[in-house]
C-alpha cells in the first residue's frame, strides 16, 4: 500500500470506532491498528532492535488504555505511537527531535496537505481510490458544506429534507472524519526538515576527534586556573552540601511531631528542594565536563570531588525516600505520594548517568538522550500498574481508612472497596460501588473500560 492507502484507511477507522462512542475501547484498538499498519509500512532496513520494541509497547499500551483507559495509559500510548512514527522514518535520528518533528509537521498541515504530488500517486493509473477522492469524497464534502450554509440561510430549504429519517449524524461524520485525517496524515505523512538531519551529530552520545582537543572555556581564564577553580567550587560545594544533609535529616527525623497539614507541607517543600538540588548538580558536572576536562589527564581530582558530590546529592535522594516512606506509614497512600518515588527515582537515574558520563567521556546530550529513555519507561510501567487499586487495597488496612476519598477519589478501585464492603457489612457503600461499576457497564462495546468488565457486579 501506498501512504495515501494509510491515511485513507486509518480515517476511515477513526470515523467507524468514535462514532456516537466515548473514548474507551476503541483508543486501544486505534492504537493496535496504528502500530500494525507502521510494521507493514516501515521498510526492512528500519525495523531495528530499537523499532520492534517500540512496536511491542505500542502494542502493549494500547491494551493498557483499553483496559485502564486514564491519563497515564493514554500517555503511554501517544508517546509510543509517535517514536514508533518516527524511527520507522529514519532509525538514526535521534529521538529527542521527536518534539519539535511533530510540532512543524502539524502547523505545515495546511500547506502540506494540498501539495498532492507529495502523498497523492502521480501515475496515469489512479486506480479505485484516486476515483473514490475525485468522484465521491470532494463532491460530499462540498455538498455538506454549501448544505449546512445554506440549511441556516432559508427555513423551507431546510424543511425539504424533514420529512427523511435517516438516523446518521452528518456533522459529527464529517468532524470525525476532519480529525482522523488530520490524525493519519501527520501520523505517517510526517515531514522531517534538512535542518534538523543536519542537527542530528549534536546529540551524539559521543566526542569526537575534534571535540577531545582541550581548550579554554572563557578567554581570560588558563586551562590550569579553571580546573583549579573548578575544583574549588566543588569542595565548597561538597561542604555545603553535607552541611544541608544533616540539618535536612534533623528538621525531618528529629524535630517535634506536626499537624498532617504542617507535615504534608513541608515534606513537599523539602523534596522540591531535593529534585532542584539534583538538577542543578546536574547542570554544574555538565559545565564542568562539556568537553575540555572529559579527556584533562590533569583533571583527576576535579572528578573526583564530583563523584564524591554526586554521592551525596544521592544520599539526600534516600532521606527524601526515608521520609516519604515514613509520611505513607503514617497518613496513608495517596497519588502525590507515589509520584514523589517517581520524581526521586528520576533523579536518582540522573545522577547515576552523570557519573557513567564522567567516567566514560560522555557528551552532555547522552544525558539528554538516556534520560528522555527512562521518563519513556516510567510512563509505560505507570500505565501498565493499577495504582488506584493498590493505594486503596494498602489504606483499607488502616482504622482512619476515608472510604469517600476512595470512592470519589481514587480510580480503580471498587474491586477493593466491594471487598472492603464486604468485609464491613456495609450495605450503603456496596450500592454505590455497584452503582458506578453498573453506569461504566452500561456502555456501548466500543466505549467500554476493560477493566471493569473483570468486576463481578451481582
Amino acid at each position: 500500500m501506498k501512504t495515501h492507502h494509510y491515511i485513507f484507511l486509518s480515517t476511515i477507522a477513526f470515523i467507524i470506532l468514535f462514532y456516537n462512542e466515548n473514548v474507551g475501547l476503541n483508543l486501544g484498538i486505534l492504537g493496535v491498528l496504528y502500530s500494525v499498519l507502521t510494521l507493514f509500512k516501515t521498510p526492512e532496513k528500519n525495523r531495528s532492535k530499537t523499532f520492534l520494541l517500540l512496536f511491542a509497547t505500542s502494542i502493549l499500551s494500547s491494551i493498557a488504555f483499553a483496559w485502564f483507559g486514564d491519563i497515564s495509559s493514554f500517555l503511554a500510548v501517544t508517546i509510543s505511537l509517535l517514536l514508533l512514527s518516527f524511527r520507522s522514518k529514519n532509525r538514526r535520528l535521534k529521538s529527542l527531535f521527536l518534539v519539535p518533528v511533530f510540532v512543524v509537521s502539524l502547523f505545515t498541515f495546511i500547506c502540506r496537505v494540498f501539495s498532492f504530488n507529495e502523498w497523492f500517486p502521480k501515475t496515469e493509473n489512479s486506480g479505485f481510490w484516486k476515483k473514490m477522492v475525485a468522484f465521491v469524497l470532494i463532491p460530499f464534502l462540498f455538498v455538506a458544506v454549501f448544505f449546512g450554509i445554506y440549511a441556516t440561510g432559508s427555513d423551507h430549504f431546510a424543511s425539504i429534507f424533514n420529512d427523511f429519517e435517516l438516523d446518521i449524524n452528518i456533522w459529527q461524520i464529517l468532524c470525525l472524519g476532519i480529525l482522523g485525517f488530520f490524525i493519519a496524515f501527520n501520523f505517517f505523512n510526517f515531514v522531517v526538515e534538512k535542518q534538523i538531519y543536519q542537527q542530528n551529530h549534536i546529540l551524539d552520545n559521543e566526542f569526537k576527534n575534534g571535540n577531545r582537543i582541550q581548550k579554554q572555556t572563557f578567554s581570560f581564564l588558563d586551562l590550569d586556573s579553571e580546573r583549579m577553580g573548578g575544583v574549588i567550587s566543588l569542595v565548597c560545594l561538597n561542604i555545603l552540601l553535607i552541611f544541608f544533609i544533616i540539618t535536612y535529616n534533623y528538621e525531618q527525623f528529629y524535630e517535634a511531631i506536626k499537624s498532617p497539614n504542617q507535615l504534608s507541607e513541608e515534606t513537599h517543600e523539602r523534596v522540591n528542594a531535593v529534585i532542584m538540588s539534583i538538577i542543578m548538580a546536574i547542570l554544574v558536572i555538565m559545565f564542568y565536563f562539556k568537553s575540555t576536562f572529559n579527556f584533562d589527564s590533569k583533571a583527576g581530582l576535579l572528578k573526583t570531588v564530583a563523584k564524591i558530590w554526586l554521592f551525596l546529592n544521592a544520599v539526600l535522594i534516600f532521606s527524601a525516600i526515608l521520609k516519604n516512606t515514613e509520611y505513607i506509614t503514617n497518613y496513608g497512600f495517596t497519588y502525590k505520594r507515589l509520584g514523589v518515588y517517581a520524581f526521586l527515582l528520576l533523579s536518582l537515574i540522573g545522577l547515576i548517568l552523570t557519573f557513567i558520563k564522567i567516567q566514560y567521556k560522555k557528551k552532555n546530550a547522552f544525558l539528554f538522550n538516556s534520560m528522555s529513555w527512562f521518563f519513556y519507561g516510567i510512563v509505560l510501567v505507570c500505565s501498565y500498574i493499577n495504582w488506584g487499586g493498590i493505594i486503596t487495597s494498602q489504606n483499607m488496612k488502616r482504622p482512619d481508612f476515608a472510604i469517600n476519598y476512595h470512592l470519589k477519589s481514587i480510580w480503580f478501585s471498587e474491586k477493593y472497596l466491594l471487598k472492603y464492603a464486604e468485609e464491613k457489612k456495609d450495605l450503603e457503600l456496596k450500592k454505590e460501588v455497584l452503582k458506578q461499576i453498573k453506569a461504566e457497564k452500561s456502555t456501548t462495546v466500543l466505549s467500554k473500560i476493560l477493566y471493569y468488565e473483570t468486576i463481578q457486579s451481582k
